[in-house]
């Protein structure tokens, strides 16, 4: 198999990619590299990735149409997992132009160039950002997901659309994912484990939005990896009647196209988050309790039932594993 994945040096472009690798599979990366956060951290998660004689790259950026074209029509890919994105609900406030040139100009060349090559499967990172305002929990995928309140969670889910009607104009199999707060080594700077991690072991204060009434479904990154894994093999087909779509099932009656919720499918109080890094550490938090910023929502929550009917599989890592084990590769990778 061959596979070829967008944002490669990114945090879970690189986990899936050694994943991938590991099974044989030879593996195709693109990345731009940019400076939404530390440089080093990408040169680092790719040195690893070099090393394996199964794993390519190319530098450079979604926007670039025809280099993006011609570099998955050369390699000539079995499956696309297109996981590079302008990332991060509080940036989109600052500089929203980024995320439309991204995130959905960028998504359009990768759903182009998929077509043009003629892939077997599309696979599209999406967010459980989509879901919005919804305060039915816990989301599901076939719920409607039409209240955004971040850019972010908008052009994530203009990008379901845009798949959409390309798998049904052009029959392109696509399954679009829906992360829940993914976390682990290797993690970006800009998130909240990366972040409350750096302060506590620092002993500096971290700022605790929502004055700490929030919850998250944290999914531990190989877990997350693995569900990648197995949803490559579950290419959708378009059905030839309503009727055969399962209850449940997000898979679309007009085209072979599914999204799919990949979270662990516990909802964790950030209270209890806070605490399992200070378990970690061996150090207490200095907290500083604020408002919820704009575009936040106060909880995430996943069904993962149709991951598992689809692959069997769900994730499965508690938080105070999950943070155990982040903790450990930041000590180890900031030698502390």
């Amino acid at each position: 198999m061959r596979v070829y994945i967008s944002g490669a040096a990114g945090f879970i472009g690189y986990h899936l990619a050694r994943l991938l690798l590991d099974e044989g599979i030879t593996v195709r990366g693109m990345d731009g590299m940019t400076d939404y956060y530390d440089v080093s951290l990408k040169r680092g998660r790719l040195a690893g990735l070099m090393q394996h004689p199964g794993f390519s790259f190319a530098e450079f950026m979604l926007e670039d149409a025809a280099r993006l074209s011609q570099d998955i029509a050369e390699f000539r890919p079995d499956a696309i997992v297109h996981l590079a994105a302008q990332a991060g609900v509080r940036y989109s406030l600052e500089a929203p132009r980024s995320y439309l040139s991204s995130n959905i100009e960028g998504t359009f060349n990768i759903i182009e160039a998929a077509r043009d090559a003629r892939v077997g499967h599309l696979l599209l990172a999406s967010t459980s950002s989509v879901f919005g305002a919804n305060t039915d929990m816990p989301y599901r995928e076939p719920d409607k997901a039409d209240t955004q309140v971040s850019l972010y969670a908008a052009t994530k889910k203009a990008t379901e659309s845009l798949s959409h009607a390309w798998a049904h104009l052009y029959a392109l199999p696509t399954t679009c994912f829906r992360f829940f707060t993914v976390y682990g080594p290797w993690g970006r700077p800009d998130m909240a484990p990366f972040k409350f991690t750096r302060a506590i072991l620092a002993g500096e204060t971290i700022d605790v939005y929502g004055h700490g009434n929030m919850f998250r479904d944290f999914t531990y990154v190989t877990d997350l990896t693995r569900a990648i894994r197995l949803l490559i093999d579950a290419i959708p087909e378009r059905p030839a009647s309503p009727d055969e779509i399962a209850k449940g099932d997000s898979l679309s009656p007009v085209a072979p196209w599914r999204v799919v919720n990949i979270g662990n499918g516990e909802k964790v109080a950030l209270e209890d988050f806070i605490a399992a890094i200070e378990a970690a550490t061996g150090k207490a938090a200095q907290k500083h309790y604020m408002e919820m910023q704009k575009g936040d929502v106060p909880a995430t929550w996943a069904d993962n039932s149709l991951l598992r009917r689809l692959t069997g599989y769900r994730p499965e890592t508690n938080i105070r594993d999950g943070m155990a084990e982040f903790v450990k590769w930041y000590r180890d990778h900031y030698r502390l």
